[in-house]
């Protein structure tokens, strides 16, 4: 794993109404990867989201929140990759992640997806391509399958986004290494925390 990262990919749902919820953690770190690059990211028509570029380590990368909703992150997605012809393989998706625990952020790439409406849109509009990098935000689990989508969709106790904004700060950290190519340095940073 040397990739490159040229796409960052910060997955919610638009709208003050879901400001905040567990569901929008993947587009909180991309607003706040933006702020602390000084970067505004502007609505971008054409891309179906927010849109900014930045230099991480000397590297350019294009940053996007979708501004569709969640179960239609795919399009956005593809409609930046398509225009740059960036390959799956140079792609971060930053989601948010039941199967973690908040104040815990891990590096991956490839695999299903999980469950995660996002996930599975962009897996369909890259043609099923799985190949792509993922940061996934632990948010925690209800315990129960029918709990998941009220579950998501709130905003969580102060205590636990205390420790998801943790996370996103570590995270933050260890993606210059992860942008370069050096995934096992960004992984080993990143995943011996916890928040």
């Amino acid at each position: 794993m040397n990739d490159r990262i040229q796409l960052i990919v910060g997955l919610g749902n638009p709208g003050a109404e879901y400001s905040q919820t567990r569901h929008n953690a993947g587009a909180e770190l991309v607003e706040q990867l933006a702020a602390h690059q000084h970067t505004s990211l502007q609505p971008e028509k054409k891309f179906f989201g927010l849109y900014g570029k930045v230099l991480i380590n000397h590297q350019p990368a294009h940053l996007l929140i979708p501004t569709t909703f969640m179960n239609r992150s795919g399009q956005a997605l593809s409609a930046l990759a398509n225009f740059y012809k960036i390959p799956a393989s140079d792609i971060l998706v930053v989601h948010d992640e039941l199967d973690i625990q908040p104040g815990t952020a891990r590096f991956k790439q490839g695999g299903g997806h999980g469950g995660h409406n996002g996930l599975r849109d962009i897996i369909s509009k890259l043609g099923n391509d799985r190949n792509f990098y993922r940061l996934r935000l632990g948010i925690g689990h209800p315990g129960s399958a029918a709990q998941v989508s009220g579950f998501v969709l709130s905003k969580a106790s102060v205590a636990e986004r205390d420790k998801t904004q943790a996370a996103i700060d570590e995270a933050l950290r260890a993606l210059p290494l992860a942008v370069s190519g050096d995934w096992a340095r960004a992984m080993n940073q990143l995943h011996s925390f916890n928040g």
